[in-house]
Parts: structure tokens; C-alpha cells; sequence
């Protein structure tokens, strides 16, 4: 147990750090080849904060623990609204543009809902994982070109610094960066395994708990940061982005690789849990107009939200605790 834990814990540290490289080496490549920061924002750094769950995800999918990936993508979901977006808006209450964000918070729900009928049946097949990687494509493409062309997403994403590193040294950072990530998720799946198995539970509770935490450690971090900025557009991106990432590509490589006859309760316990959050989230944006610090062009998130997102998040901790 003890050397589950530790290579679970130096999987951790180096996951973390090794999607920081592969951020910033992708990122400068893309810069030095002239992509403009507002595509690199939306592509490469979505996709990087969500890099360690992809890893992940593949490793386990591939190791025959299907469970472990289901697990890491729900629970990363879970976390990122509960945790993440609710200790970010007890740290720096968010004051959000209507045009984009409303858009960005239908699209992630009826991405939920969709992704919860293909679940419904309790088997996630090759072709649900193909529908959802489908839906990613097709959502990627229509942000692409709707925010590409937001004047205040433009001039938020130009206020992220922007990698300035010579091409040489920036792919090999990204290559470090690649091989890091895949050998460090090779050791995080091996220590989850052993672990799950000397605590006489099943992959999915790891998933669910340790494995979903420590993947979300990136998003936690760049959403404080860019709130803390005052880019509260990108914060909530992050989120978003992210979600979608572990919804429709995360979650559909294990059905894609194997297909998976899920475990009892991930549909009505897990799914149902991320639905919830999910939907609270979308209520307390569109209620958010109304609260005294909006303006006619802006969502106020506050404190108040924190602490009813990171109280669902710690009732859920609850609830998977006692259905063990």
C-alpha cells in the first residue's frame, strides 16, 4: 500500500508538471508560427489543462480499467464545478459577459444531457464514444468561429501572457513535456490499481475521488489565476472548456478502446451528481443578472455561489462515502 501511495503521489507531481511543459511548449510553437492568442487560448490551453485526464484515461483504457477512466472523467467534472469554480468564486467573486458565457453554459448542459442518454442504458459502446468525440468536433468548430471574432474575449485572451520561447527550445519542452505525461499517468493508473485493490474497492471510487482530484489540481490553478486577473471570461473557460473535454473526449476513449458495462451507480449517483452541479450552475449564471453587482451586459457570480457549489461538492463526498 505504501508504494501504491507513493507512486500515486510522484505520478501526481509529475502529471502536473509535465502538462505545464506540454502547455508552453505547444503554446509557443503555435505563437511562433503566428496562431493568434485567442485560438491558442481556446485550443492548446483547454486542451492541455485537460491533458492529464486524457493521459489518464487512455492509460487506464488501454490497462483493461475502463472504470478508473469513467471515473477520473464524472469525478473531474464534479470537482471542477465544486471545487474548483466554487473555491475560486469564494476567492474572487466573477463578473461575467452575457453573450459568450450563456452560450458557453448551454452548450456544456445540453452536452450533459446528451452524454446522460447515451449512459442510460448503463453500457458506454464504441459507438456512443464515436457520437461524443462527434459532438466535440462540432462544438470545437462552431466556437472556433462564433468567439474567434468576440472583441472581449479578444482583448481578455491578449492579456494572458503568451510563451515567448525560440522554436528549438519550445519543442523540447513540448516533447519532454508528451513523454513526461505518458510516463507519469503509466504510474498513477499502476498506483491507483494496487491501490483500489488493497483497499477493497472498486477503480471507479478511485476514479471518482483521488485520481479526479489530483487531474483537476491544472484547472484549479489557471482558474484562480486568470480570476484573479480580473479575466473572469477566462476563468469561467476553463471550466467549461474543461468539461467538455473530459465529457466528450475523456469519457469517450475507454468506450472507444473497449466497450464498458458500467458499475451501479454511475449513472444514477455519479452522472446524476454532475447533472446536478452542472444545472445549479447554469441557474445561478442566469439568476446572476438580477444580483446587484450585474450590469446590463454582465453575470455577477458571488460568494454566496462559492459556498453552495463546494457544499454540494463536499454532500456528494457524503453520499459516495456511505454507498461504498
Amino acid at each position: 500500500m505504501l508504494i501504491a501511495a507513493i507512486a500515486i503521489l510522484v505520478g501526481f507531481i509529475i502529471l502536473i508538471w509535465s502538462a505545464d511543459l506540454f502547455v508552453t511548449g505547444a503554446a509557443a510553437i503555435a505563437s511562433n508560427l503566428g496562431m493568434s492568442p485567442i485560438i491558442i487560448g481556446m485550443t492548446i490551453v483547454s486542451m492541455g489543462t485537460s491533458a492529464p485526464e486524457i493521459l489518464v484515461s487512455l492509460t487506464a483504457a488501454f490497462s483493461g480499467t475502463g472504470d478508473l477512466a469513467v471515473g477520473n472523467a464524472i469525478g473531474s467534472n464534479i470537482a471542477n464545478i465544486g471545487l474548483v469554480l466554487g473555491v475560486t468564486v469564494l476567492i474572487a467573486p466573477l463578473l461575467l459577459p452575457q453573450s459568450s458565457v450563456r452560450k458557453e453554459i448551454v452548450i456544456l448542459t445540453v452536452a450533459t444531457l446528451a452524454v446522460g442518454l447515451l449512459l442510460a442504458n448503463d453500457v458506454l459502446s464504441r459507438l456512443d464514444g464515436c457520437l461524443m468525440l462527434a459532438m466535440m468536433a462540432g462544438i470545437l468548430i462552431y466556437l472556433l468561429r462564433t468567439q474567434a471574432r468576440d472583441s472581449e474575449l479578444i482583448a481578455e485572451a491578449l492579456d494572458e501572457p503568451m510563451p515567448d520561447i525560440k522554436p528549438g527550445r519550445a519543442w523540447l519542452l513540448f516533447s519532454v513535456g508528451l513523454l513526461l505525461l505518458i510516463g507519469s499517468s503509466r504510474l498513477l493508473v499502476w498506483g491507483a490499481v494496487i491501490a483500489a485493490s488493497q483497499l477493497g474497492v472498486s477503480e471507479l471510487i478511485i476514479g471518482l475521488t483521488v485520481i479526479a482530484i489530483g487531474t483537476s489540481l491544472p484547472e484549479l490553478a489557471a482558474t484562480i489565476a486568470s480570476a484573479m486577473r480580473g479575466n473572469a471570461e477566462i476563468a469561467m473557460g476553463n471550466v467549461v472548456g474543461s468539461n467538455l473535454f473530459n465529457l466528450l473526449a475523456v469519457m469517450a476513449i475507454p468506450g472507444i478502446v473497449e466497450p464498458q458495462l458500467l458499475e451501479t451507480g454511475v449513472v444514477t449517483r455519479d452522472y446524476a451528481a454532475m447533472l446536478l452541479l452542472t444545472l445549479t450552475l447554469s441557474l445561478a449564471i442566469y439568476l446572476g443578472r438580477w444580483r446587484s453587482k450585474a450590469s446590463a451586459s454582465q453575470f455577477y457570480l458571488g460568494r454566496s455561489v462559492g459556498v453552495l457549489l463546494v457544499t454540494m461538492y463536499a454532500l456528494y463526498y457524503y453520499w459516495l462515502y456511505n454507498s461504498i
